[in-house]
């Protein structure tokens, strides 16, 4: 029958199977060459990976690029311009850096000497720069979106009763908005954000992907600091945690930031301007705190993929996020008592009181 021609990879298992010599020409002999890889001595079949559905993968595409100052109209075109690029290079999801609308411009006001007080524009017509849902600012990019057939979240100067909010609006691939999320922990600190209304909550939804929905939260810039917010948003069920920046990211901070998709078991996005305004460093990191990126300086558009079903197979067995909290025992987190040693004034020269933001 011409069994000896038969082409075995591994000759040393077989020789150290002991096949009696009698049994080396017959039907059996066959049978146990063809129960070899069965029995786990070639490959073992039963341990291998089954293939990851492209269904199952999330590309965000982190759009590291510079603003044309505060001219809203060249920052709709310029914008425009990338998420087109994005789509093409295979992108479900395209993240905006901080407040993209105005390019995170700062204006100035009178009668405070502060190094952060050098805007090009009065505050009032800085304000006159905001736009809110109904603008053509933010109808483009729903037309966008569902032209192109990509979410889109885009961050900018919102309009609103009072001083303006630092906002992101996520739109599904239809062009609907799901839902509008303002900064809550707006950089008191500087005089620009102590004049922003801050928001007053952290938002989840889910977002269509294809055949998945996936659970998105928003945070953006200064709110990844506090650890509250990402906290919060992973309780509310967040997979996958998108953040528009507009800072200088440091070692530390990106070290930081990692921590937050590790101890909250998320996937984390976050997009910053590129030099000479920031310092890149757009990253992601998947929700075992491994780095996925960390992009360099110069302006780009940086593709992350997510495996949303290993993020949702590592939440079912990971020690952290929600797993082994003690919550009952976390009362003075929302005490609003502060220790001297953090009392500050803002970027306006006045008390920081936080009951008053």
């Amino acid at each position: 029958m011409g069994i000896e021609t038969i082409n075995i990879k591994d000759i040393s298992t077989v020789q150290a199977l002991r096949i009696p010599k009698d049994l080396r020409n017959s039907l059996t002999f066959l049978l146990i060459l063809l129960l070899i890889p069965l029995a786990g001595i070639s490959k073992d079949l039963s341990n291998e990976k089954n293939p990851v559905s492209s269904d199952s993968i999330i590309n965000v595409a982190l759009l590291q690029i510079r603003p044309v100052g505060a001219d809203v109209g060249a920052n709709i075109k310029k914008g425009d311009e990338y998420c087109r690029k994005a789509k093409a290079m295979g992108a479900d999801i395209a993240l905006f850096p901080e407040m993209w609308s105005v390019g995170y411009s700062n204006f100035y006001l009178t009668g405070i000497d502060s190094l952060q007080n050098k805007g090009s524009l009065s505050f009032e017509a800085w304000k006159a720069k905001a736009v809110d849902s109904g603008s053509d600012f933010i109808h483009h990019f729903q037309h966008l979106a569902a032209e192109l057939n990509i979410a889109i979240v885009i961050n900018y100067l919102e309009k609103w009763n009072g001083p303006p909010r630092n906002s992101s609006t996520l739109i599904d691939s239809k062009g609907n908005i799901l839902m509008t999320y303002a900064k809550v922990h707006t950089c008191d600190f500087t005089t620009m954000e102590a004049k922003c209304t801050p928001g007053d909550d952290f938002y989840v939804c889910e977002l269509p992907v294809r055949e998945e929905k996936v659970k998105i939260g928003i945070m953006i810039c200064y709110d990844r600091e506090p650890p509250e917010s990402a906290r919060i948003l992973m309780l509310k069920g967040a997979e996958l945690i998108l953040t528009p920046n507009a800072c200088t990211l440091d070692k530390k901070r990106i070290n930081q930031f990692q921590t937050r998709a590790l101890e909250n078991a998320v996937g984390v996005a976050m997009t910053n301007y590129p030099k000479p305004f920031q310092n890149g460093h757009s990253c992601g990191f998947n929700s075992k705190g491994d780095k996925l990126l960390i992009a360099g300086e110069h302006e780009g558009i940086f593709i992350i993929p997510f495996n949303i079903i290993k993020i949702r197979e590592h939440r079912r067995k990971t020690i952290y996020g929600n797993a082994f909290r003690r919550p009952d025992k976390y009362h003075l987190l929302i005490s609003p008592e502060v220790d001297s040693v953090f009392i500050r004034d803002n970027g306006l020269g006045e008390k920081f009181i936080r009951e008053k933001r």
